[in-house]
């Protein structure tokens, strides 16, 4: 298998988006299931939080733990650790359907909260599994974000660490081999051009790696402002102040207002300018852009949008 460096995000089997809230995470998510099913490849996207949105983005009912095709070669699901437990049981403890797990699930719960990582390793092994028995070509995860996306990755290193022997030392070590192959195994992390947003990319950066052993492989800038002018309009645009009251003479006095919204557009894309660059001086990841679209379309309008311009990125 070709070394890490060298395959794109979409030419992973398992890819966890992640990024702080608020920044488009998984609009992002979305969009790179929608086009990696667009080109043919047998995709699963993954919700973790069970909030709905990722539903929302496909204009889909609510999704289950059960994989359900919202597209075609595209296949959703929401994260259940009630479910996950089952599906563990049956598949590495070879225990027949159960229907209502509910004593079973309570005294797991009980030991979950005593032990960290259990409730993650489930989770994290689901989807382990199925990039290891390759049921998809690729598996995208709305993961965690940045606050939690650590606790969630480094459960089976966590929990390799506290148990020896035994099955569950087993299902860590080939959990691992799966999440330590940089050639099978990405996290994208999505920012926004703002200083908090690249802030906490830049502490999950360092954190990432060292907490995990799981490389952070790709960015994502989202709501990027497009360069409304190149150097020399800009100079133009900025010595215009000079000549408002001609401008409102020729054109009216709305011209004030374009004037002043073009020099905060410009300014805002500037400081944003100036928050990317911080991000590269940091790191040689790639960073893929995806522009601010200025529209008011929701759902899959806007997952097709963005992956467009993602699409752009890659090619």
């Amino acid at each position: 298998m070709p070394n890490g460096a060298d395959v794109s995000i979409l030419d992973r089997r398992l890819v966890f988006v992640t990024g702080k809230g608020g920044v488009g995470k998984t609009s992002v998510a979305a969009a790179l299931a929608h086009l990696s099913a667009s080109r043919g490849r047998r995709t699963l996207v993954c919700e973790m939080d069970a909030k709905g949105s990722l539903a929302a983005a496909f204009d889909a009912a609510p999704l289950e733990f059960a994989e359900r095709e919202v597209e075609p070669n595209l296949y959703a699901m929401a994260m259940n650790t009630e479910d996950a437990l089952r599906e563990y049981l049956r598949l590495f403890v070879k225990v027949p359907f159960l229907g209502k797990i509910g004593p079973l699930a309570r005294t797991f719960d009980f030991v979950a909260d005593a032990a960290p990582g259990v409730k993650e390793i489930l989770t994290i092994g689901k989807f382990c599994w199925e990039a290891k028995e390759h049921h998809y070509d690729l598996i995208v995860v709305d993961a965690e974000a940045t606050g939690h996306i650590v606790a969630q990755i480094g459960a089976p290193l966590v929990i390799r660490d506290m148990v020896q022997v035994g099955l569950v030392r087993d299902q860590t070590d080939w959990m691992l081999e799966v999440l330590h192959d940089p050639a099978m195994t990405g996290v994208a992390v999505v920012t926004t051009p703002e200083e908090m947003p690249v802030t906490e990319t830049l502490g999950l950066l360092d954190r990432l790696s060292a907490e995990t052993g799981v490389e952070a492989t790709t960015l994502i800038a989202n709501r990027v402002l497009p360069a409304l002018f190149d150097r020399r309009q800009s100079a133009i645009v900025d010595r215009l102040d000079d000549a408002e009251d001609l401008l409102v003479g020729a054109a009216g006095k709305n011209v004030r207002a374009v004037l002043e919204a073009a020099h905060i557009t410009e300014a805002r894309r500037r400081i944003g300018s100036g928050h990317l660059a911080r991000l590269r001086e940091h790191t040689d990841l790639p960073m893929l852009m995806v522009p601010e679209l200025f529209t008011r379309a929701t759902g899959r309008r806007v997952v097709t949008l963005v992956a467009e311009a993602l699409a752009e990125e890659l090619d």
